[in-house]
């Protein structure tokens, strides 16, 4: 990790991007407090606040998916909510409806009752449990950060931040994510098992009379702050030259006659932005001031994966989604 050169420090963004770091630095830690032998996890999903957008975690039970987001909430100081996404959810048990009521002077009128999607940090549990009409309520929240609700606008909190669990073994009674709101991820954060010595630390801290809770280390102004420092990060041409070829030759109409018949569809130009985006998140959250074809290596998978799809002939013959990204990777990088 190389830090930022503090002969530059004279550089106003430089300062600022120096100080966010430290900060970010400490909010790492802290999450690693609570949350062992998630180092990447945490990574990740930091990054992805950071970066301003949402987050899918994809993991078996147990393996402290929800805890992540309630550490994340109280580290980084975000008002957060949960819902737990089940077949019988519906619409307005997220967003909120409207109810009648009548005044003093018997005139009635309608007031909306806020749902738990009106909060900074919103734990969507179990996301492919609901349906898909259920699904499609947080598209336009993910989006535009505001909901509609017979006919009227409701901004949400700023900021707005999404962190869905999905379960990838257990599909009964689910429903697979449309395309369109996998989009909207920026990441897919893999949940993997913990190694021998964390699962060591874990099971000392969680079995005991107390369990360490998380602390906070940042404030809601902070996170705006590091957040909007992002978006001003330099990049280098080289960084987006690769951002540009790797997305690009993952198309069925742009990457190499082998290639191309092996997918079914690619990413889009958001795939693009968010791993620009998040390059620049995860070069700051190192504390460097800008980012390197590593950070490209590094998030390339996690951005990239849930957006495109091989065909069923490729599935037929062991290939997946990351041997695709893998191999265009090795071309590009």
């Amino acid at each position: 990790m190389s830090a930022i050169d503090p002969a530059a420090a004279a550089d106003p963004i430089v300062e600022e991007a120096s100080s966010a770091a430290a900060k970010l630095q400490d909010a790492r830690k802290a999450v690693a407090e609570v949350i062992f032998g998630q180092d990447v996890v945490v990574e990740r999903a930091l990054t992805t606040v950071l970066a301003g957008g949402h987050g899918l975690l994809v993991g078996v039970p147990g393996l402290a998916k929800t805890k992540l987001v309630d550490a994340m909430g109280a580290v980084l100081g975000l008002t957060a909510n949960r819902i737990q996404f089940t077949p019988d959810l519906m619409p307005s048990d997220i967003l909120g409806s409207e109810i009648l009521e009548e005044g003093p002077d018997h005139t009635r009128s309608f007031r909306f009752i806020r749902g738990p999607v009106f909060a900074q940090l919103l734990l969507a549990d179990e996301i492919n449990r609901a349906s898909p009409r259920t699904q499609s309520a947080l598209l336009q929240s993910m989006q535009e950060n505001f909901v509609t609700v017979a006919g009227h606008r409701h901004d949400l909190p700023h900021p707005f931040h999404v962190l869905a669990t999905q379960n990838p073994i257990e599909q009964e009674g689910t429903y697979p994510l449309p395309e369109a709101q996998l989009d909207r991820f920026v990441m897919q954060i893999d949940v993997l098992y913990p190694d021998l010595e964390a699962e060591r630390r874990m099971l000392f801290d969680t079995t005991g009379a107390e369990e360490h809770k998380a602390r906070a280390v940042m404030s809601v102004d902070e996170l705006i702050t590091a957040q909007k420092l992002v978006r001003r990060m330099p990049v280098g041409d080289s960084v987006v030259e690769a951002i540009l070829k790797l997305v690009r030759s993952l198309r069925p109409g742009q990457a190499d006659a082998a290639t191309a018949e092996q997918i079914a569809w690619g990413p889009g130009p958001r795939a693009s932005q968010a791993l620009m985006l998040t390059v620049r998140a995860r070069a700051l959250l190192d504390g460097r001031f800008a980012p390197s074809l590593d950070d490209v290596e590094a998030l390339a998978v996690a951005v990239l994966q849930h957006r495109m799809a091989v065909t069923f002939a490729a599935r037929a013959d062991g290939v997946s989604v990351r041997d695709l990204i893998a191999g265009a990777m090795k071309a590009v990088l």
